[in-house]
């Protein structure tokens, strides 16, 4: 397994955020973005989970919630990767992934733009 500290893993999660283009994240709302060790027990190879309410599913009675989650799990991206460059990329992909999940796209669309 590749070695990285968390405060590395979370940089590069930043620094995939920030190659998301502006006009994007402007839309973006009411979620924040988190770095875990591991995820669920039940998931010990998930890279990134997103919960929440997708902003296509937001009416009227989507007031005063808790802001959306989205989770990088650095544990089983190392496991994952062989280089520095394969978790560079692997977060990126990851990162892009949840997001898109914020905006209402499907698994199934993600895995056909190539972001599964």
């Amino acid at each position: 397994m590749l070695e990285m500290t968390r405060e590395e893993f979370e940089e590069l999660v930043a620094e995939a955020l920030d190659r998301i283009p502006p006009e994007l994240t402007r839309l973006m709302d009411n979620v924040a973005v988190f770095v875990e060790d591991e995820p669920p027990t039940d998931d010990p190879e998930l890279l990134g989970l997103y919960e929440g309410t997708p902003l296509t599913e937001r009416g009227e009675w989507y007031a005063g919630v808790l802001p959306d989650r989205i989770t990088v799990y650095r544990g089983p991206t190392l496991r994952f990767c062989e280089t520095r460059e394969d978790v560079v990329a692997e977060t990126e992909v990851t990162v892009v992934h949840e997001i898109a999940h914020h905006f209402g796209i499907d698994d199934a669309r993600l895995h056909a733009l190539g972001y599964g």
